[in-house]
């Protein structure tokens, strides 16, 4: 291609191994930073206001991922037009596409704002949440979906970037804000004396600096994939691509993360300290799972242009190669999670029933983590050939309707706390092996 900078990767020649790494590392430390988002309020308000106001903050994420996983569905579709066409050396097309991707996180800002606004109380009495929590989470929430834009705008500027092999700006502007909310955190709470409140306003403002400075990069890109203002416009077929492949996975996440608030209702049942320690353990499972999320995303993206070059061969040796690494970083952090739990919960929170919940949490999932490898490194490869349906459906049959069964069974038996423990790794093992079963069956081992 024409004009291309050095900030992006062809992965359609070279070592796979190689590409994996340098495309995997900045995007895992980038999570890494990303995690620190709502992390660092979980620990803020767990350390230095409440467990109440801990289990506020921590308990509203199947909320706020409903709506922002909706969004961030279609950027997934976006990313793997853009790599596809990026992989094809297509410039008019990757550019209408990257224009009409823009366009999209306008009109998505404007709707997530306003739903999110709207299902805040309905949700939170859906998940019968305890009278001592509403009021923080309800805060909380009112202030987040107010500024929700930042995290949509991010997420959709640094997919087009992560598309044509440019992970490293992103991580750049993604740690510049990550450190900004840990300072308004602790400035806010400490010095103002503010509680959720405080923590939620950090969040925004750093998403929404995070959400200028990838607007502004794009805008001074002088590629294909840069943002000419006057261009923005809803390309037909670039409109049409994105929600092909990015529909079924928005449908996906929301429905996913909306079945999340059933499980959520389970273990509220169990009172706020419950709530608090299951908040912390989430921490923590984002921060173990980083690595197969950095290599998943990272293999959509080498997928993506392996296929748009059609080079199936190395399409398949990449998907596997990703998988054997996942495996291996997922086991070694795992191991650590579970030997070293109540020191890690002991960082949290200082009450002693809220790390024993979140003790028992982590010695009952980890052993599982291993089954996440295989649904997000095949799901991440069918979605980069194209395959978005089947995924999905798998994902939302495992994920939501057989974890919904599977909870409603065991409180009919009365089995208790080890039932709702078991309820994400029981998912896990049936998505894992189906999406094994599509993926040998797709179109790349075809002759």
């Amino acid at each position: 291609m024409n004009h291309l900078r050095r900030t992006d990767s062809d992965m359609t020649q070279g070592s796979i191994r190689r590409h994996l790494v340098e495309f995997a590392i900045p995007m895992a430390v980038g999570l890494l930073f990303q995690q620190l988002y709502n992390t660092v309020d979980t620990l803020v308000v767990g350390n230095f206001v409440s467990k109440q106001a801990q289990a506020a903050v921590g308990s509203t994420g199947s909320i706020i991922n409903t709506v922002v996983g909706f969004c961030a569905g279609l950027a997934t579709g976006a990313s793997v037009i853009i790599s596809q066409r990026y992989g094809a050396h297509d410039e008019e097309g990757l550019s209408k596409a990257v224009h009409t991707t823009i366009a999209i996180t306008f009109l998505l800002s404007l709707l997530a704002t306003a739903a999110g606004l709207i299902i805040i109380d309905p949700m939170l009495r859906f998940m019968q949440t305890p009278e001592d929590v509403w009021a923080e989470a309800k805060e909380y929430l009112t202030i987040y979906f107010g500024g929700v834009s930042g995290i949509l705008f991010y997420n959709m500027g640094s997919g087009i970037l992560r598309a044509v092999g440019d992970s490293r700006r992103p991580l750049l502007f993604l740690i510049l804000s990550a450190l900004l909310n840990t300072v308004l955190d602790l400035f806010f709470v400490l010095a103002l004396g503010m509680k959720v409140d405080g923590v939620a306003w950090a969040t925004v403002l750093a998403q929404l600096i995070s959400a200028g400075t990838i607007l502004w990069t794009l805008t001074r890109e002088k590629g294909a994939y840069g943002i000419r203002w006057r261009r923005l416009t809803l390309d037909r077929q670039s409109l049409r691509g994105i929600l092909q492949i990015g529909m079924p996975s928005s449908i996906q996440s929301a429905i996913t993360a909306f079945s999340n608030v059933f499980v959520q209702s389970y273990i509220n049942a169990f009172g706020s300290a419950c709530m608090a320690g299951y908040a912390v353990y989430a921490k923590l499972d984002a921060f173990v799972l980083i690595p197969v999320q950095a290599l998943a995303m990272s293999s959509t993206t080498m997928v993506g242009q392996n296929w748009g070059a059609n080079q199936k061969e190395r399409t398949r040796e990449s998907v596997t190669v990703a998988l054997r690494m996942s495996l291996i970083a997922t086991a070694t952090l795992g191991v650590i999670a579970f030997v070293a739990a109540k020191q890690l919960m002991g960082l949290f929170s200082p009450d002693p029933e809220v790390v024993e919940f979140g003790v028992r949490f982590i010695q009952i999932i980890t052993p599982f983590y291993l089954m996440v490898c295989f649904n997000q490194i095949y799901a991440g490869a069918l979605r980069g050939i194209g395959d978005a349906t089947m995924p999905t459906v798998i994902m939302l049959c495992s994920f939501v309707v057989f974890r919904q069964i599977y909870l409603y069974i065991t409180k009919l038996l009365n089995i208790g706390f080890l039932a709702v423990g078991l309820a994400y790794p029981m998912g896990w093992i049936l998505c894992s092996t189906l999406l094994a079963i599509r993926y040998h069956r797709s179109v790349l081992f075809r002759k």
